[in-house]
């Protein structure tokens, strides 16, 4: 009694009670600050579902299949139902034996742990949940601290509260590192077995689990005694939990350890030229933030099996014309021309040597090519394809455009003057629509590189790169629209969330009645003139050649309505080369042939009638200030009629008139290299100078080829010969490839 009386006597401050409860209040809110500044510091919870680390990168082709990864990241990312349930097993009694009861965090995993390390004195089994190694994985640096282990902690239960136990596996299983530069299951079962995880055997899969602590200490490449005393260790967690038997692991522990090691898939490049352009590209599409983040996926427009057809065939080309024609390089790109999507891209002979990407960074010559702008110019401004030109000797303000072997076949139509790959005419067409219309044109189709107004422009001066001229004569095929060439679908985040996708509409450059003519024009080139080599049977094919002065640059840009392919052959440092735009046309076939397989076979819309059409674009004639126009002479006559005769030769004429009335051509298929640098020498000599640029002969002679297609063998000829050659076969002739 009296002791109460005291008791209730007594201040506060004094008695046990008050500093229990204050202590436990202080406590219990402290925890709640420390817990609540803890989260500060976290994730969102919407990152919380992230599927790969940070600063990674990962490139996809159009199948899913990956073409390059970057970072610290896996090549193949399992579901759960492709990881064998033994290896999934394993892990879990090798890391967490408790992962399904314990909410993120295990207080008896953390006692037990205790325990079996003093009485191994030493690190036997870790503490830590397999939650909080996917959020160490996912979120968190590795160092060793108090502040990064509450955070680990935190974070867990939050994951836990967000994933389900079988998301957090896949997600561990296919992120964890183990060694050898793999990351995830699939990664280690390749690099340490050469296998895929189905295919291991228990023993495989118990050393893989075994790796988890500490890669380089268990390494069995490294420290296979070590890497068998784990594997037996895990082995032994699995029977005890009953997963496997005594029997099974006997047998697994008395097996050899057997490596068969293989590099990471991770580090391979697939089309190495095409993911490089896609990183180039991703700054226009998500911002530098983001990309420093990193944890990208980037799926592609390309399509692997095209993609492979494409180097194959400019691997030939190399192998078999680069080599007798002399060009080094070559380079390819294939366009969807519906939806802009590239299917293919080949920038180059060997990206190993050489990282310079010739579809989209060389800036060249398009000769003749460039044509096709000129003459959908003229059709759009209301021409007829049979509205006539004189093919004859012509300077205008000091220009003067010459037919390769200056031969001259009077009045014209522009509908075979692109077909034979006119020039003269084709300035004539340029002067009489005007350079603004023709420039806006090419702009509005896909050229981006700068265009000049001089003359020369219709022969292709300019310089452009394959990418854009591809992409440009891709509206033709398209009836006149114009969709932006790209390579990029959609950017997925670390989560799996798309960022952004691919939405490019397509934009009128040119009417439809318009891009169909010149579509029935393009057909005539592949049909009947210098695009003879690019023929793929029963399929409608329209496109054009084009050569630059010397040879330096050799072009064909063809399409099907499905598809827009260009071809570039040259040499890097802009020497003259022995071959011509005939080649380009073949390796566009080698290409074509096999990516059309299986592809439905589709018509060009039927040509408008050209009665009563009205133009849609309003020519701006240029109005020079001197023109000069010369008589054919008596011998261009005879040369003239000689063409036309060999026009109406048949099939055997027909090889010769190419010869003779093509400004593309170069020679006779029989000439050897030294006639031809002595005929370049000899029209050099006969060029005026002109005054439009300090070096106006090169663009006056913008010229093309129309040899046969390369893979025919060429002989020398008794008949048509000027120089009369002799009948033993050239140099060229021995080495030119059978095949």
């Amino acid at each position: 009694m009296k002791a109460n009386q005291a008791t209730r006597g007594k201040p506060l401050y004094r008695r046990l009670w008050f500093w229990a409860g204050l202590g436990l209040g202080g406590g219990i809110v402290a925890l709640i600050y420390g817990v609540s500044l803890i989260d500060q510091t976290l994730p969102d919870q919407a990152e919380l579902n992230a599927v790969v680390r940070e600063q990674t990168l990962t490139i996809k082709a159009a199948d899913g299949t990956i073409l390059q990864q970057q970072g610290e990241t896996a090549r193949e990312q399992l579901n759960l139902e492709q990881i064998p349930d033994n290896l999934k097993k394993a892990f879990i009694a090798s890391e967490d034996r408790r992962f399904k009861q314990h909410k993120g965090v295990d207080p008896q995993g953390i006692v037990r742990a205790g325990l079996n390390n003093l009485r191994s004195q030493g690190v036997v089994e870790g503490a830590s949940t397999i939650t909080q190694q996917l959020a160490r994985i996912l979120f968190l640096k590795q160092e060793q601290t108090i502040w990064r282990k509450l955070k680990e902690v935190r974070l867990a239960q939050k994951m836990e509260n967000e994933l389900t136990k079988d998301q957090i596996l896949e997600r561990y299983l296919n992120l964890v590192y183990l060694g050898g530069g793999a990351y995830g299951v699939a990664d280690a079962s390749w690099v340490y077995f050469s296998k895929s995880p189905d295919q291991l055997t228990l023993a495989e899969m118990a050393m893989i689990a075994g790796l988890a602590p500490a890669p380089s200490l268990y390494a069995p490449d490294k420290n296979p005694e070590a890497a068998k005393r784990r594997r037996d260790l895990v082995l032994l967690r699995m029977q005890e939990d009953k997963i496997i038997t005594p029997e099974q692991r006997q047998a697994a522990a008395q097996e050899p350890l057997t490596l068969k090691s293989s590099l990471p898939k991770r580090v391979q490049v697939e089309s190495p030229y095409f993911t490089s352009y896609i990183q180039k590209e991703l700054p226009k599409y998500v911002s530098s933030d983001v990309l420093a983040n990193g944890g990208l996926v980037v799926e592609t427009t390309l399509n692997p099996t095209w993609q492979k057809v494409a180097e194959e065939a400019v691997a030939k080309t190399l192998r078999n014309q680069g080599r007798w024609e002399n060009f080094k390089q070559a380079s390819m790109v294939a366009i969807d021309p519906r939806n802009g999507e590239i299917k293919a891209m080949v920038g180059g002979k060997d990206f190993g040597k050489n990282q310079f990407n010739r579809v989209t960074q060389a800036q060249r010559q398009p000769g003749s090519t460039f044509k096709g702008f000129v003459y959908a110019t003229a059709i759009a401004s209301g021409k007829s394809p049979y509205d006539s030109y004189e093919d004859a000797p012509f300077v205008v303000d000091g220009y003067e455009p010459k037919n390769y072997s200056e031969r001259f076949r009077g009045p014209m139509n522009i509908r075979d003057a692109l077909t034979r790959s006119i020039n003269v005419v084709a300035v004539k067409t340029l002067i009489d629509v005007g350079f603004t219309p023709t420039i806006k044109l090419a702009h509005d189709m896909g050229i981006k590189s700068e265009l000049k107004p001089t003359y020369s422009l219709a022969l292709g001066s300019n310089e452009v790169n394959l990418l854009e001229l591809t992409s440009a004569y891709g509206s033709f095929a398209t009836q006149g629209l114009h969709i932006e060439p790209h390579g990029i679908t959609r950017i997925l985040n670390r989560q799996g969330k798309v960022i952004w996708s691919a939405n490019f509409k397509s934009k009128r450059a040119l009417d439809a009645d318009s891009a169909a003519i010149m579509t029935w024009m393009l057909r005539n080139v592949v049909e009947a003139g210098t695009g003879a080599a690019a023929q793929l049977g029963n399929r409608q094919v329209a496109g054009k050649t084009g050569t630059s002065d010397e040879a330096r640059d050799l072009w064909f840009i063809g399409y099907i309505p499905q598809m827009v392919t260009g071809v570039w052959l040259g040499n890097d440092d802009n020497r003259p080369t022995y071959g011509s735009s005939g080649s380009a046309a073949y390796t566009w076939r080698e290409f074509m042939a096999k990516a059309v397989e299986g592809m439905p076979v589709e018509k060009f819309p039927k040509r408008p009638k050209l009665e009563g059409r009205k133009g849609t674009i309003k020519a701006q004639s240029i109005k020079p200030k001197q023109v000069l126009n010369r008589s054919i002479s008596s011998n261009d006559d005879s040369k003239r009629e000689s063409a036309r005769n060999s026009e109406e030769s048949g099939s055997s004429g027909r090889r010769r008139r190419r010869r003779s009335y093509s400004q593309e051509e170069q020679q006779s298929t029989d000439y050897t290299p030294r006639r031809r640098r002595r005929d370049r020498s000899q029209e050099s000599s006969s060029n005026n100078s002109s005054s439009e640029s300090s070096s106006p002969r090169r663009r006056s002679r913008t010229v093309e080829s129309d040899s046969p297609p390369p893979r025919r063998t060429r002989r020398s000829s008794s008949s048509g010969n000027s120089s009369g050659s002799s009948s033993q076969p050239s140099w060229r002739d021995r080495l030119r490839p059978s095949n």
